[in-house]
This record gives structure tokens, sequence and C-alpha cells, in this order.
């Protein structure tokens, strides 16, 4: 029999490290991405920086704590709300949008367990990227995630909250 020690956000932000929380289970953040990966998220920050510029009640942030309860706490690496969020120590509300970077040690977490938590709590959009197969995978949450693609050359309309990001995904790819 497998024994879990059993952990919430008073016990996560007294760790030291980088860490995510998934149900009371804490779960050790890989180490520092490899500059493929760390290239890519400044890649798609600017992309949808510089689309939602315009857009006032959009912002983005880089892996930046979500707090979906006491015992799950996840760290996106890109997550974009377009509404209030009056907590200033982490998102504490569904995001509109989020990507994660997949690679081969993460993507059980970010292709299944992520996935599951951030469909269930209503994240609008959620993006899937494959930097050594240069190919995203993006998906709508409408009573439930459904796959609008894969994307390697193609753009995408975002509409997030009333405000609209087009993202072309040949050209983050050949900028990576």
């Amino acid at each position: 029999m497998c024994v879990y020690e059993y952990y919430t956000y008073e016990d996560y932000v007294n760790w030291e490290g980088d860490w995510e929380l998934i149900d009371g289970i804490a779960y050790a953040m890989a180490p520092s991405p490899l500059k493929s990966h760390q290239n890519l998220l400044s890649i798609v920050n600017f992309l949808f920086q510089k689309e939602l510029w315009q857009c006032k009640k959009c912002n983005a942030f880089i892996e930046m704590d979500y707090k979906v309860n006491e015992e799950t706490v996840l760290r996106p690496d890109l997550s974009i709300l377009c509404k209030e969020d009056k907590e200033e120590k982490f998102i504490s509300i569904a995001p509109d949008l989020i990507v994660e970077i997949v690679s081969p040690k993460t993507a059980r977490r970010d292709e299944k367990i992520k996935f599951e938590i951030y469909e269930k709590e209503g994240v609008k959009y959620y993006i899937l990227l494959y930097p050594n197969d240069k190919k995203a995978k993006v998906y709508e949450n409408k009573d439930g995630f459904k796959k609008i693609g894969d994307f390697r050359e193609e753009s995408y309309e975002f509409d997030l909250n009333g405000c609209r990001a087009k993202i072309d995904f040949k050209e983050m790819f050949e900028r990576q």
C-alpha cells in the first residue's frame, strides 16, 4: 500500500524549490527548463502581449501560481486573465487561456492531470506546445475541452472575454 503525505496551500508557501500541489500531493517541478523551453515561452508571451496590447482588461502572467483550492496549486507556463482578480500573491480565478510547454518529463502531468483540472475549473483555452515537434494542440472549453486542432503553420484567433488575439503558429515556431 502506498501512503502519501497530504499537504495544503499553507504548507506549499513554505517550501523551498519549485513545486506544484495537486489534490494535496506534492509534485516537484522539473529542473530549470532548457533554453528552447524558455525561448518558446518568451515568444508565445510576446505574441500574446502584442495582440492584447490594446485590451486593457487582459494580462499575461509567466509561471505564476494558480491556486485552484487549498489542496491544488499549479504553475502554468503562461496564463492570460481578461477579468479582474483581486488576489496579488497568486491567480485565484480560472484563467481565460493557459499555455503549457510540454517536455517528455511533464507530458503526463500536462496532457492528463492538468488538462482535467483546467477543464473542470473552466479555463476557456488550453494550448499545449511541443517544441521538439514544432506543434501546438489547441483546446476550447465548451462543456468540456474540445480539440480545435493541431497547429504548425496556421493562425488561430482566440476570443478572450471580448478581446481578440490572433496567433501565427508558423511565426512562433520559426522564431524558436
